[in-house]
């Protein structure tokens, strides 16, 4: 696949400060994904399992080794497939959403507004879990657990998009695009040094990110030893939702340097007999009508879809671990942390000390894939095709998938043993994460800068679109299989819509 960077060449009265360069960076430290990724979703699944109840013996009975179950959207179904049903849900209408307001950002000066908006609505949910607390409030966990992720998701979404902006705009990118003007460098050296300028934001907020977190767990693992988690059941459910509560304070705290520093940009003006109620449609028939001349920008994303859908198609046939590695932050997530929940009993210090790991993992692996790439000038492209590469050799995807298949028949491993977490969350920080962060700088090389958040928008939702896919069939997989979380591929073509 040729993917030529698409860089253009237009004067910008902004330049980008180290202030506001390092205020974006703070701004990822606190929207790390804790409340809404990490421990809403297992708050959810800790209330699922504490309301659930024994499937061989009825209502008002505790959950036990014959599973738990409980009543969802008419049917009996195991907590692990009620997550990942709930999980789909949200997926799909964050695609929906960003298919209708991907392009507000695009025009006018007030685009960084879409990403306050999310924040401010992530942050209140953080607030809102203080309320639930007791095992009778999980269909309002679901609420919030569906409306967390939402707001987090498309707040990450609209902050990531800037990244592109700040590189176009840093003194050394407008001095090189100068000398290109000039004629003392050519316009490959500058696409080149332009390039690298944007692996550098993107990278090290991935870095600053993971530092930032890992302090921010630790300061979590106090707090639980003050709230004496392990002593009961009640204490353990009340710090989930005190440490998602602490991590939205957390998030507001490191997002208002960036809310005040962001430089409003300006974008483009809506086209006349437009608004912003109609402009998402028009400017979506118009991105596609775009992605259509810009060759690389369809390759590219069309690619990103059918390795998505590829993978997940693989796994779903092998067990219920979706594993495709471009829905790294979606499915496999999902799937995984449903399980690891389990294995761990829902406790709070396991499941942050489990996050300090993978935490610490993640920073390594894209500071050092970084690294490699700034001391050898490695293009975009070629970094993600190595981590494919490297995916490819050593077979990791299908290994992560075997695995979950082989606890269909046996109890001595299959992410059903607390090690078998702590050997993944190295995995995925060193192996994933960087994926994820060249896929996104690779997304910004291929894309028309003034319409940069559109195309993000896009690149989301093709994201989004297996991230729904994956948790449904994942979560029929175990329904349909007698709500056994590791059901094998002979299940899979049984699977109707009515299990869904």
């Amino acid at each position: 696949m040729n993917t030529k960077p698409v860089i253009e060449f237009r004067p910008s009265p902004w330049t980008t400060t180290r202030l506001e360069l390092w205020t974006y960076y703070l701004f990822y430290v606190g929207n790390n994904g804790l409340s809404g990724f990490n421990f809403g979703p297992s708050q959810f699944q800790n209330l699922l399992f504490l309301a659930g109840y024994d499937p061989t013996t009825g209502p008002g009975t505790a959950c036990g080794a014959n599973g738990c179950v409980l009543p969802y959207l008419g049917k009996i179904r195991d907590i692990n497939s009620i997550v990942l049903f709930t999980n789909g849900i949200s997926f799909a209408m964050q695609a929906a959403l960003l298919l209708v307001i991907g392009a507000w950002a695009d025009y006018g000066r007030w685009r960084p507004n879409v990403t306050i908006f999310f924040t401010l609505v992530s942050v209140g949910v953080s607030f809102a879990w203080l309320g639930v607390e007791h095992p009778s409030q999980w269909r309002a966990g679901a609420a919030l657990y569906v409306l967390g992720l939402l707001s987090y998701q498309c707040s990450l979404t609209f902050w990531t998009a800037a990244f592109p902006g700040l590189a176009h705009d840093l003194l050394e990118v407008q001095a090189c695009e100068n000398k290109v003007q000039n004629g003392d460098k050519s316009p490959e050296e500058h696409l080149r040094f332009h390039s690298l300028a944007r692996n550098r934001i993107s990278n090290i907020s991935f870095a600053v990110c993971s530092a930032g977190e890992v302090v921010i767990l630790a300061v979590m693992v106090g707090i639980l030893k003050g709230l004496h988690s392990d002593a009961s059941t009640e204490n353990n459910t009340k710090a989930f939702s005190v440490l998602i509560a602490f991590s939205g304070a957390v998030w507001l705290i490191f997002a208002l340097p960036w809310f005040f520093f962001e430089k409003r940009r300006p974008g483009l003006d809506l086209p006349l007999g437009t608004s912003l109620l109609t402009i998402g449609f028009k400017q979506l028939y118009a991105a596609f009508r775009e992605c259509m001349r810009l060759k690389e920008t369809f390759m590219y994303l069309a690619f990103y879809f059918l390795m998505q859908v590829s993978s997940i198609v693989l796994s779903c046939c092998c067990s219920t671990l979706c594993l495709g590695r471009g829905d790294v932050l979606n499915t496999t997530v999902t799937v995984i942390a449903t399980l690891q929940n389990s294995v761990v009993s829902y406790s709070t210090m396991d499941l942050t000390l489990l996050l300090i790991v993978g935490t610490v993992a993640q920073g390594l692996g894209i500071y050092l894939f970084w690294l490699v790439q700034k001391r050898y000038k490695i293009s975009t492209k070629s970094v993600g095709s190595i981590l494919i590469l490297l995916s490819l050799i050593f077979l990791l995807p299908q290994v992560l998938t075997m695995w979950g298949l082989v606890g269909v028949h046996t109890e001595k491993f299959g992410f059903k043993h607390v090690w078998e977490n702590w050997a993944y969350q190295v995995f995925y920080g060193l192996m994933v994460c960087p994926w994820y962060a060249y896929s996104q700088t690779m997304i910004s090389e291929v894309s028309p800068l003034r319409q940069m958040f559109l195309f993000f928008a896009l690149f989301s939702v093709v994201g989004k679109t297996s991230a729904f896919i994956g948790p449904l069939a994942s979560s029929a997989i175990i329904t349909a299989s007698g709500n056994n979380d590791n059901m094998p591929s002979s299940v899979f073509p049984q699977i109707t819509c009515d299990d869904l």
